[in-house]
């Protein structure tokens, strides 16, 4: 949708989003409306003119708040594409991972602690 006519790129996917659930619904599938998620992704100019005009989505008939992030598929999603977030949680779970083997270290055999080195 475009920064400046919000409205009307809002109502093609309140639109879509629909058909979709219908297409669902005839062929025997549900859309889980509880773990949906709604994150508008632009430049930070768009996201400027978009984000107080947008408090939340409507979306399948259900209002779902705009987050500033999301996890798709293991990957932490921002609103500008940034990965900065993503980055960080990656190094976060690096560091755990990394702590909890200097933790066992002394337990491991030689083969063991040569493969993990």
């Amino acid at each position: 949708m475009r920064a400046d006519n919000t409205a009307v790129g809002l109502s093609v996917l309140a639109a879509c989003t629909c058909d979709v659930r219908l297409w669902y619904m005839q062929n025997g599938l549900q859309l889980s409306i509880d773990e949906m998620e709604a994150l508008i992704v632009g430049t930070s100019y768009q996201l400027i003119q978009v984000s107080p005009a947008v408090p939340s989505l409507t979306v399948t008939g259900v209002d779902l708040p705009v987050d500033e992030q999301m996890r798709v598929l293991g990957v932490v999603l921002d609103q500008r594409l940034t990965f900065e977030k993503h980055a960080t949680a990656v190094a976060k779970s690096c560091n755990y991972h990394a702590q909890a083997i200097r933790h066992i270290r002394n337990l491991l055999t030689q083969d063991s602690e040569q493969t993990l080195a």
